[in-house]
């Protein structure tokens, strides 16, 4: 760990971006409220300070000695825990790749892998980091250095850290991603059209026919993969996407909350108010 924190306090850019696609690294200085955004499709380390993600009524924590996977991109409220100038946190993140699962599992011989967990897995779940994982993150980070290699050893290492992540002990949620035909890649194309549409009305039903699935199925395995009932992930996507449009039309309200699907901008003002603790006229991020 020490050297992953090493490495990863040398290659920390103002944008969090590296040289290598898909390889992410954070520092944050300063804690504040939790703020709401995507989790994208990600495996995320930290080495210094710690994070609290909440989706739904779940709440995950983790720390240096942890990982995260988030195998579904939902929306999530998430803040770091006590992090100072004097006592950053520091971590990294790297794009999870559907594609690559397949090949890997379609390339996995008897007996590589665990045996398949029935029903469905949550979509964001936190594991124990493991030797093995922590050797192939430190030596994709150290990549960043050597340009010359990256263009061949970068597919490897990811192959590799891929591999760890589904036969590890949140490969189930991993490997789910792999699988075309799998209730995680059901739910998360019910998730992407509730992302693309979240103006739109819907009937579960509808959603639930794209799932392949019975109605009572899919808003069961919904709940379980995202921690929220369709129509609370379509209020939290509303709500985000309200936040960023009043960013730039503070004053506009009732027009962001017609953009955003309400029909009553008073029943927007409420959700508002309950999601961030204020009424959208009063949000200081927005200020």
């Amino acid at each position: 760990m020490d050297e992953l924190r090493a490495l990863l306090r040398r290659h920390v850019r103002p944008d969090e971006t590296t040289a290598i696609d898909g390889l992410h690294i954070a520092k944050i200085e300063r804690s504040g409220p939790p703020s709401p955004s995507m989790s994208g499709v990600v495996l995320a380390v930290l080495v210094e300070g710690a994070k609290r993600l909440t989706v739904g009524e779940r709440v995950h924590l983790y720390r240096p000695g942890d990982y995260l996977v988030a195998s579904v991109d939902l929306p999530v409220s998430g803040h770091f825990v006590d992090a100072t100038i004097q006592e950053p946190a520091l971590g990294m993140a790297l794009v999870l790749d559907p594609a690559l699962i397949a090949e890997l599992l379609l390339h996995a011989g008897p007996g590589d892998l665990p045996r398949p967990q029935t029903g469905p897995v949550p979509g964001i779940a936190v594991g124990k980091l493991t030797d093995e994982l922590l050797d192939s993150l430190i030596r994709i980070v150290r990549l960043i250095e050597r340009p010359r290699d990256q263009a061949v050893l970068a597919p490897m290492l990811k192959r590799e850290i891929h591999w760890h992540l589904i036969t590890g002990d949140q490969g189930p949620a991993v490997r789910q991603l792999g699988l075309a035909d799998s209730s995680m890649n059901h739910i998360t194309r019910a998730a992407r059209w509730i992302r693309d549409n979240y103006s739109e009305q819907f009937r579960v039903e509808d959603l639930a026919k794209l799932s392949g699935m019975s109605p009572s199925g899919f808003y069961r395995h919904f709940q379980t993969v995202t921690a929220l009932s369709p129509i609370q992930f379509q209020k939290q996507v509303r709500l985000q996407e309200a936040r960023l449009l009043l960013a730039s039309h503070p004053r506009d309200i009732a027009t962001v909350a017609h953009r955003v699907g309400y029909d009553s901008a008073s029943q927007f003002s409420r959700e508002y108010r309950r999601q961030y603790g204020v009424p959208p006229s009063q949000d200081a991020v927005l200020a």
